[in-house]
């Protein structure tokens, strides 16, 4: 079992669109009505939206491979890339995704681990996310690595407005 990290670079664009997509579609598919998912994924996910993305330099992707394979991928955020006010002591840790072939091997420990590095080695002293309020699961794995919820925002899907948990931890 290996498991590696590579940072990505506009040359991955298509690959990073294709994962985003399945791996968001995949995860909140059965939760949410077909049309706000699709207006939602064309929104996020389109080739110019990514690029703009993947060119701000406080914004950053990093691809997850398992054996070789592309597995999944981390997005984190910087300074005023973050889609909160949280100040420059912060880091947003804006996507965690794996593919559900991968899931339950510890890739997303290992990317959370992976942005706490970012964090670190920036100079942050703390972490922050934004989490589904009905992403029981995403919410107990951050609840047990030390996040705190501190607030909420909204979060459109499509044009029905649902509600993220605010989640902080706070670094050494």
């Amino acid at each position: 079992m290996t498991i590696h990290i590579k940072k990505c670079t506009l040359r991955d664009l298509h690959k990073l669109q294709e994962i985003s997509y399945n791996t968001f579609h995949d995860t909140f598919k059965h939760q949410n009505a077909p049309e706000n998912m699709d207006a939602y994924l064309e929104k996020a996910f389109n080739l110019k939206q990514l690029e703009k993305e993947l060119s701000n330099t406080a914004s950053q992707f990093f691809f997850v491979c398992f054996n070789h394979e592309l597995a999944g991928y981390l997005k984190v955020n910087m300074d005023d890339a973050q889609s909160e006010e949280m100040g420059e002591g912060s880091l947003e840790i804006e996507r965690i995704y794996i593919q559900h072939p991968f899931q339950k091997n510890g890739l997303g420990k290992y990317l959370l681990n992976s942005a706490i590095e970012i964090a670190m080695e920036h100079h942050k002293k703390k972490i922050w996310l934004g989490v589904w309020e009905k992403n029981e699961n995403a919410i107990a794995f951050y609840k047990k690595n030390a996040f705190i919820q501190t607030g909420a925002h909204s979060f459109y899907m499509g044009d029905e407005e649902q509600i993220d948990l605010i989640m902080v931890k706070t670094l050494r």
